[in-house]
């Protein structure tokens, strides 16, 4: 800011760093957000992930009420969520029967397990950045934990997380932004094909370092004809434009002015749920998802349907 230099936010999820664009529109106005969209919608996207798993459960298996364990490695990162539980899950006529709270890199989470398992819980809200979350996958997988899986765990988004679970991490579901074969976009697939031939892996978020380059940078200095920041400021505030995971336009604040931050939901960036399905990650959502009421649905080309784990089925099948 002291050197008026366009800053692209490429990793960064708190809201704040956009609201002091807004508070201080003459010195904040040089930074933008890429990627993610804001914690906010992060955990707002977790929270209909898993309301929409949920609603599966209970209507396969006829479980009226589902029980849902909150699992959170000890970072500050999961406090909110987990006040957010607190007052969302009953909204979804879900029951949270506990929380647990693992170190990051714990390495033996039976004790956990085995509580979540005597809790009755159905549900296993996850939010792990961490190891911990190959580990509990894991350890879930070897004692057939009669649970689902479902919210945040960065080691589930890797193409290595099958092999660093032994075969036991199928059916893990977890916010990610880019999956093999689903194209939210024409963009979509030369981008992640081009990314895997290239790195031999499925791209993660922080791959957008990409988009904030060719399709915010470089555009919009060939549309202003200048390296002036000013100017180039004006330019992309009012941009709208695809990129691979979806398309970029900026959040204004109640008095209409700019903040810089990205747009979420249908039209914009949504991310995608994807779950582990016999040793190949899928995407699973937005499946048939409707924003609001009357809104139309959403499903992206490659989107496939959500699996309950066969060891939960013969549990609670009725």
């Amino acid at each position: 800011m002291d050197y008026k230099k366009i800053f692209i936010d490429c990793g960064a999820a708190h809201p704040e760093l956009c609201l002091k664009v807004g508070k201080n529109y003459k010195r904040y106005k040089y930074f933008f957000r890429a990627t993610p969209f804001n914690s906010h919608y992060l955990g707002k996207t977790c929270f209909i992930q898993v309301a929409t798993v949920g609603a599966i459960l209970r209507k396969a298996l006829g479980i009226q009420k589902i029980k849902v364990a909150f699992v959170g490695e000890k970072a500050m990162w999961v406090e909110p969520m987990i006040g957010a539980a607190k007052k969302v899950l009953p909204k979804f006529g879900m029951e949270l029967v506990g929380v647990w709270r693992p170190s990051p890199v714990a390495t033996d989470v039976t004790a956990e397990l085995s509580a979540i398992q005597r809790s009755g819980a159905q549900l296993i809200f996850t939010t792990f950045s961490s190891s911990v979350g190959i580990t509990f996958a894991r350890q879930a997988g070897e004692l057939k934990i009669p649970a689902v899986q479902v919210g945040i765990n960065v080691e589930a988004q890797k193409d290595g997380f099958w092999d660093a679970t032994q075969g036991k991490g199928d059916y893990v579901t977890t916010l990610n932004t880019y999956c093999r074969g689903v194209e939210y976009n024409d963009l979509t697939k030369p981008f992640v094909e081009g990314y895997v031939k290239r790195f031999g892996t499925t791209p993660t978020y922080t791959a957008d370092t990409y988009t904030a380059i060719v399709y915010s940078l470089a555009p919009t200095i060939e549309m202003a004809g200048t390296l002036d920041a000013d100017k180039l400021v004006s330019v992309l505030e009012k941009r709208v434009y695809k990129v691979p995971s979806g398309t970029v336009a900026y959040f204004k604040d109640a008095k209409g002015h700019p903040l810089h931050d990205i747009k979420w939901g249908p039209g914009y960036l949504t991310s995608l749920g994807v779950q582990w399905q016999n040793g190949t990650m899928r995407g699973v959502w937005p499946y048939h998802w409707k924003a609001a009421k009357g809104a139309p649905e959403v499903t992206y080309k490659g989107i496939v349907p959500y699996k309950i784990p066969p060891w939960v089925i013969a549990k609670y099948k009725k």
